[in-house]
């Protein structure tokens, strides 16, 4: 991914986790106001930061890093969007071969 044919809105629709100074978030979703919310846990410590939509359009992709610098209320933050995969909690996957 590259600043000039993405921006950071684009990356956060295709993106099932993002990493935020470090920590790995599932949980992030644009409301209806179009911010940004991100939750993850820090140990024991629940995190929040709120990003608005013009934070969201002037953040800057880092090649080198191949990260999004983007500055909110809260200082400047390093967010990685990533495409994770989980396991499936469905039991209905049978075994033909039983």
């Amino acid at each position: 991914m590259t600043a000039e044919t993405n921006t950071l809105l684009n990356a956060l629709e295709t993106a099932t986790m993002v990493e935020i100074d470090g920590l790995h978030a599932f949980e992030f979703e644009l409301d209806e106001q179009d911010n940004l919310h991100i939750e993850c846990m820090d140990g024991r410590a629940a995190k929040h930061w709120e990003f608005t939509m013009v934070e969201i359009l002037d953040a800057t992709f880092d090649e080198t890093l191949h990260s999004w610098l983007i500055t909110g209320t809260s200082g400047e933050h390093r967010l990685v969007c990533m495409d994770a995969f989980s396991g499936s909690n469905d039991e209905d996957d049978t075994d033909e071969d039983a």
